[in-house]
């Protein structure tokens, strides 16, 4: 259901996914961000976005939802690995910083997908006590 607290969760993965969006989007309008790297970021923060989304509305099943959070995890890993790999091969410091605060919002968004995976498994765990009464 939408009142439960891992919608909220997921929520701000996608409100996270989206502010790298737009971010990634200020980047190549500009400040001259190459081309194939705001291409990977810009689809990858779109993607993790529509995952999360669709996430919420899939309420009803907890198994889906569950493995739909798990692909989100594995592409916000993804791409905190990405932006890892680049912080470490850009040298020194440039007119404007290309290490900047941008690197945070994947791990923001990964505690924030364990948080609602936890409570989606404890949803369920709460169901499947509540069948074994019947």
């Amino acid at each position: 259901m939408i009142q439960r607290i891992q919608t909220l969760y997921l929520t701000l993965v996608a409100l996270l996914s989206v502010v790298l969006v737009y971010g990634v989007q200020a980047a190549i309008l500009g400040l001259g961000f190459q081309g194939t790297v705001g291409v990977l970021v810009f689809g990858e923060g779109v993607l993790s976005a529509l995952l999360a989304v669709g996430s919420i509305f899939w309420y009803r099943n907890r198994q889906n939802q569950f493995v739909i959070n798990r692909l989100n995890l594995i592409s916000q890993l993804f791409l905190l690995g990405f932006f890892v790999y680049r912080s470490l091969n850009v040298s020194g410091e440039v007119a404007t910083s290309e290490k900047g605060i941008g690197m945070l919002i994947p791990i923001f968004s990964i505690v924030f997908l364990v948080l609602a995976n936890r409570a989606i498994k404890k949803d369920e765990d709460l169901v499947k006590s509540a069948d074994r009464l019947r």
